[in-house]
């Protein structure tokens, strides 16, 4: 460490600086080669310029097989420039990793031998300053010198950025001369003219996702984020931590003459539970990039756990898929690939990779296991037992199959296979052996010929491993690719958790309305359409994104507002005999379905003696800022034309008002207009509305600093209120299960699976607006 520290400070680090660098190892080490590089062909002392370039180099490497070549480019004053060093790590890393460099190619592309003299750039300037004379005197120092700068640097490629600045501040300052007080005084603020909806909605678009698009593509088709450093195919060499050996060029075009060079993505779940928002994520990222590139993505069933694996959860999750609106290039199984995984595990111990241990389940946990005592245990042993692993000559846990590796995450070994005695939902009881995520995934990623294995952020640990096995095992390696996760606040999405409520009758199932769950999404009424703008609006990044869930429910009013056709219901009915209609009287009023578009259609309601309207919407005595019905205050009927004033209010025997009667009148009669108008409902369609809160009290239900007492412990008593006796407009008769509604003044609500013939059910998706005292 003290030579290091030593080493680094004689090239010109700080004390500090080259401290810090020898604790990295990785960046230490390849800085010293650097210099010793650098130091064979320049001469023991290193200037401070020569040193920071090494510096740079040292730290921005991705292949350290071209750090010699570089240093000795940098030692021999080839490269004595930033810029040049920028052009030079872009050249190597362009650069197939196996083939020779051409040093003349090499010095064109990074300017090597290329003087900028002073009289050069001063001409340049002031061709720049004389074609933006006009509008430099114009708007003197306002102007935006930056332009200016970059025209003239965008002619002089390798100039001193420096140089160029300080020529056109001179220029500019001789052409205006000192700046005076108008130049210091803040520019105005421009009022925006607010655009048209349309403009806005594309202006939001442009916002997402970094440039136009017009609606008719997918909502992830412009990613941001992390997916602009994607490889391209065939180019997963030019990835940071991708490993290179001799075969890799070979096994790359191989891939290039099967894909065409098209991109592949996958989806992988475990078919043991149901989707959840973090899933919606990770799908319209799979589906998205591959559809935004012209590419396929697969939809693969992670299926080697048998024993947690139904039926239910592999329709579920096709279901939940295509309702997001992707159809999967083609639906595969990891058992689609169990004989050959076998063989390539047979192969892996053959090279000396893997053996068979007898340590324990319980021996294996955690991340400080003791070294397996049959680590070096002979091939031809291994072989032999494995064999017999797969005959189903050993009991579950006395034998499974490891890999001699060590993860990032410093566990060592991890398990390929291990002995399961589970019929499998697909291959039936012809296998008692199954493969473990760790050894499945790149595999079959290798095999679909997988460009872009995208996962979550908590599989980093695993991408060592990943690169490891494909290329010990001589097969095509993908590149995986990490991002961070999506979770929301006031829920948990774990199967776990969700096997918990569902089990101690919190919840009814997966697809309660009050989970996260994409089934209970869809139960519950959002739509497809507003999910899939919520995960492009997150975008794609690192670090973990935790959402308020008022955030996803803003996506879903403004496409049920677009969506959602208006009728009208009453959700606590208060009865209202108009006296002065005939007993008989019948009239059908149109209600449009959508109110500020009328041209989209409308439906026609019953008008009779009686009507029924909302409790709240009638009061005995006026009070400051009530506007609604009162007995000296009278309101209009929403569509109606009428406006009905209080005669009598009837009582029950324990004083609560359960009729009200009324006079009306023509709308265009009344001399002062009503404060306001209300909905009613008329020979109404009694149905069940369920109103839904959030399910837990705190924000993170999960932390022990927030509950202590555990999840469980912190359920909402309120998150379910179920109205048994509400009613609704005729209209809806015909309805379908999640067909959506706006409730007029109410709220939107879809009708729920539990509807019959008799009696509609419906769940209110979300309030008209964001509840401001909401948790």
């Amino acid at each position: 460490m003290a030579d290091s520290v030593s080493l680094f400070t004689s090239i010109g680090l700080s004390e500090q600086k080259a401290k810090e660098t020898g604790k990295n190892e990785a960046l230490s080490n390849t800085l010293r080669d650097a210099i010793i590089q650098a130091q064979n062909v320049s001469g023991p002392e290193l200037d401070r310029s020569m040193g920071t370039l090494l510096y740079t180099m040292a730290s921005r490497l991705k292949d350290t097989k071209r750090l010699a070549f570089l240093s000795e480019n940098i030692g021999r004053r080839r490269i004595t420039t930033e810029l040049q060093l920028a052009a030079a790590l872009d050249f190597v890393k362009n650069h197939h990793p196996q083939d020779p460099i051409a040093q003349r190619d090499f010095e064109t592309a990074c300017g090597v031998g290329v003087v900028i003299t002073p009289e050069q750039i001063e001409n340049a300037v002031e061709a720049v300053i004389q074609k933006h004379k006009e509008q430099l005197l114009k708007e003197r120092y306002r102007y935006n010198m930056g332009l200016l700068m970059g025209e003239a640097r965008a002619g002089l490629k390798w100039a001193d950025g420096k140089i160029i600045k300080n020529e056109v501040d001179i220029q500019v300052l001789h052409l205006l001369g000192p700046k005076t007080e108008a130049d210091l005084e803040k520019k105005p603020k421009v009022q925006k003219t607010k655009a048209p909806d349309s403009d806005v909605k594309m202006k939001k678009e442009e916002e997402v996702n970094g440039e136009v698009k017009t609606e008719a593509k997918s909502l992830m088709e412009q990613l941001r984020g992390e997916a602009l450093k994607f490889h391209k195919p065939g180019e997963n060499y030019k990835t940071e931590g991708y490993v290179v050996t001799p075969n890799t060029m070979d096994l790359l075009k191989k891939h290039l003459d099967i894909t065409g060079g098209q991109i592949r993505t996958r989806f992988p779940p475990e078919p043991n539970g149901i989707l959840h928002i973090g899933h919606a994520k990770a799908i319209n990222f799979n589906f998205g990039y591959a559809k935004a590139n012209s590419g396929i993505c697969f939809l693969r069933y992670d299926d080697t756990n048998p024993e947690k694996e139904e039926e239910k959860y592999f329709t579920g999750i096709k279901n939940m898929v295509e309702w997001l609106g992707y159809e999967p290039h083609a639906i595969t199984h990891a058992s689609d690939n169990f004989q050959q995984l076998y063989d390539l595990a047979v192969d892996l111990i053959h090279r000396g990779h893997a053996y068979v241990c007898h340590q324990r389940g319980e021996e294996l946990k955690g991340h400080n296991v003791p070294p397996s005592p049959w680590r070096e245990r002979p091939l031809e042993e291994s072989l032999v037992l494995f064999d017999r692993m797969r005959r189903g000559l050993f009991a579950e846990g006395e034998a499974t199959l490891r890999m001699k590796m060590l993860m990032e995450d410093g566990k060592m070994d991890p398990v390929a296979y291990r002995i399961k005695y589970t019929v499998h939902h697909r291959t039936g009881d012809a296998w008692c052996i199954y493969p473990t995520y760790d050894y499945t995934h790149c595999l079959c990623d290798s095999i679909e010929n997988i460009t872009h294995s995208l996962c979550t952020k908590e599989f980093q640990a695993r991408r060592s491993s990943y690169f490891w096995l494909c290329n010990v095992l001589d097969v095509y390696c993908p590149v995986q690719w990490e991002y961070g996760r999506l979770n929301l606040t006031y829920t948990v999405v774990s199967k776990r958790k969700i096997i918990r409520l569902v089990e101690t009758g919190v919840v009814r199932d997966w697809d309660d309305p009050r989970l996260f769950t994409l089934t209970a999404l869809r139960r519950r009424g959002f739509p497809a359409k507003a999910i899939n703008a919520f995960c492009a609006r997150v975008g794609v990044t690192v670090a973990q994104v935790t959402m308020e869930p008022h955030l996803l429910e803003s996506f879903v009013r403004d496409d049920l507002n677009e969506s959602a056709p208006r009728v009208m219901a009453v959700l606590e009915p208060l009865r209202v005999t108009i006296t002065n209609l005939p007993l008989d009287a019948k009239a059908e009023v149109s209600v449009p379905d959508f109110p500020a578009n009328e041209a989209r259609g409308s439906h026609l309601v019953p008008f009779t003696r009686t009507i029924y309207i909302e409790h709240t919407d009638f009061r005995e005595v006026t009070e400051k800022g009530y506007k609604r019905l009162t007995p000296d205050q009278p309101v209009g009927l929403r569509h109606a034309g009428y406006v009905i004033s209080v005669q009598k209010v009837i009582k029950d025997a324990q004083g609560k008002v359960v009729e009200l009667e009324v006079k009306c009148s023509s709308s265009t009669d009344t001399a002062e207009k009503p404060k306001a108008f209300i909905h009613w409902v008329s020979l109404p369609l009694e149905c069940e509305v369920r109103l839904y809160e959030p399910l837990f009290l705190h924000k993170n239900p999960e932390d022990p600093s927030e509950v202590p007492m555990g999840f469980l412990s912190d359920i909402n008593p309120n998150s379910l209120q179920v109205i048994t006796s509400a009613f609704v407009d005729r209209s809806v008769k015909r309805a379908a299960v999640f067909d959506k509604f706006q409730f007029e003044r109410v709220g939107y609500f879809s009708m729920d699976p539990d509807s019959t013939a008799d009696k509609l059910v419906f769940n209110r998706t979300v309030t008209l607006k964001e509840d401001p005292g909401k948790m």
